[in-house]
């Protein structure tokens, strides 16, 4: 039970928190991994390294500290928490685990003379109170997926129906369950989570489903990056008929009924959750600004599949920016950076929009700064991200 005292010492916590929570949960990480292997295939090893995840985490751990008294003030952090809990099956047993290196990594990191016995008293209660919170919504999202038309929990095997090379980086899979059962509907944005193994080593992760829910088939659509180990597996060793395991799709960045114009904006293979979403939204009347940055032509995926649904569709508008001008590549609306200047030609005339956009994090950096200065309202600007999540401020 969290008492009030608890609740007092967690919150004057957050100023050692705000200078050195990165630092805890980088030593807090290195001991989970280390004392318990068993978790490392629910963590991407290059946000580790990079210290993406560490920020991440510390990130939620002080906006769960600054918001003890009044958890709903978290909003929509919760909800992603959650949903990305479920698409990599993060079950209960995981809890305790996880609490016990948090709470030695607070000790030994910030010492006995700051972390002392009420100190760790109160953490571990807080923790005890997040833990109950976050496990009684997955179980609830759980149970829904599992008893939801087509839906299952835990991993289902399905095969690869079709691998198509959508651009110079871009690669889509098709992918089908194996047992020819009901597929579980998903809304346009949503991700699923994937179970390989590569090398004898479990790994999972999360893809975004590139076309709308059609009750036959589940497409993703990842990039080969440079260095990445599971991308480069699946582009080189999945092929046709080859068995993937899946995880139900989840995730709370989706396409939200409205009737006011809808704008999406993407840079690289952020161009996947919008894909699904342009096509939910083609059958409709709602008029679609579909605002799309690439390198160049060359890695730009789905351009005549944008352009196929604009020409079927007169409500829907499309723009390409490149920042690099190619001779052999098929002309781009724009050259250079997507700026505000350019935002505010390509934006409907009215400010009166739902924008959704995804990318990399300098540029829906860019893209939230250029949108709240060109008057959208920022509570209908939505957006999600790739990896674990970060201020765009």
């Amino acid at each position: 039970m969290l008492s009030v005292e608890h609740r007092a010492i967690v919150k004057a916590t957050v100023p050692l928190l705000e200078s050195g929570g990165e630092t805890l949960t980088t030593h807090f990480y290195d001991l989970l991994i280390s004392e318990h292997p068993e978790v490392r295939p629910y963590f991407n090893q290059a946000h580790q390294a990079s210290g993406a995840q560490p920020r991440a985490l510390a990130n939620g751990v002080l906006m769960y500290a600054r918001h003890i008294d009044e958890l709903e003030q978290l909003g929509g952090l919760v909800s992603q928490i959650v949903n990305k809990h479920v698409a990599l099956n993060i079950l209960p047993e995981h809890y305790p685990i996880v609490g016990g290196c948090l709470i030695r990594s607070i000790r030994e990191v910030l010492g006995a003379e700051i972390a002392t016995d009420a100190v760790i008293e109160a953490w571990t209660a807080a923790y005890g109170q997040l833990a109950d919170l976050l496990m009684g919504l997955e179980e609830k999202l759980y149970v829904e997926k599992e008893q939801s038309p087509g839906g299952w929990r835990g991993t289902r095997l399905f095969r690869v129906a079709r691998k198509v090379r959508e651009s110079d980086e871009i690669t889509s899979f098709y992918l089908r369950p194996d047992d020819g059962g009901e597929l579980l509907a998903f809304q346009p944005g949503q991700y699923i989570g994937v179970r390989l193994f590569i090398d004898g080593e479990e790994v999972r992760r999360n893809y975004s489903l590139s076309a709308a829910a059609n009750g036959r088939e589940y497409r993703i659509s990842v990039k080969r990056e440079p260095d990445g180990k599971v991308s480069n597996h699946l582009h080189s060793n999945l092929h046709e008929n080859d068995a993937i395991e899946l995880l139900a799709p989840a995730g709370d960045f989706k396409l939200e009924p409205s009737s006011k114009p809808l704008v999406l904006i993407s840079g690289g293979v952020g161009i996947t959750p919008t894909l699904a979403m342009l096509e939910a939204a083609s059958d409709t009347k709602r008029p679609v600004h579909f605002i799309h940055a690439a390198r160049h032509g060359g890695v730009h995926a789905f351009r005549d599949a944008v352009n196929a649904y604009a020409k079927r569709h007169p409500q829907i508008k499309h723009f390409y920016c490149y920042a690099e001008e190619r001779g052999e590549d098929s002309p781009a609306d724009g050259i250079g950076f997507l700026d505000e200047a350019r935002l505010a030609e390509w934006l409907p005339e009215t400010r009166d929009v739902d924008a959704y956009f995804l990318g990399p994090i300098a540029f829906m950096r860019a893209v939230k700064r250029h949108l709240k200065a060109l008057g959208v309202p920022e509570s209908q600007t939505r957006f999600e991200f790739f990896g674990p999540a970060a201020a765009l401020e």
